[in-house]
């Protein structure tokens, strides 16, 4: 596993219930501004491996990214709701109160 694919791991596992971070947000946060693409791979390839928490990651906009999947739509919002994320009347996410930013010992 490359460092960069180590950070995101880790990121993912640190965020907190009822928060979320962005793919783009976690790239950065891992080293790699531009890397939001490898961010997605990750959580496709390593979810169920390390148990990673991937409803927790959405798009810059607030929104569900899930790939014309409607049924895992569907669940990625169940389970932010269950965490008690609340969304708004467009189904996004407010990410001005539920962004999530590491400490900065995460910053790499």
């Amino acid at each position: 596993m490359s460092p960069f694919t180590e950070r995101v791991v880790k990121i993912i596992k640190d965020i907190p219930s009822g928060r979320v971070m962005t793919y783009g947000q976690v790239a950065a946060t891992a080293g790699n501004p531009r890397g939001a693409r490898q961010v997605v791979r990750v959580l496709h390839s390593m979810s169920a491996k390390y148990d990673l928490p991937w409803h927790r990651i959405i798009n810059a906009q607030g929104g569900i990214s899930t790939p014309s999947d409607r049924e895992e739509k569907g669940l990625q919002r169940e389970l932010l709701e269950a965490e008690g994320i609340k969304f708004m009347s467009n189904g996004k996410v407010d990410l001005d109160v539920y962004r999530w930013f590491p400490e900065e010992e995460f910053m790499w």
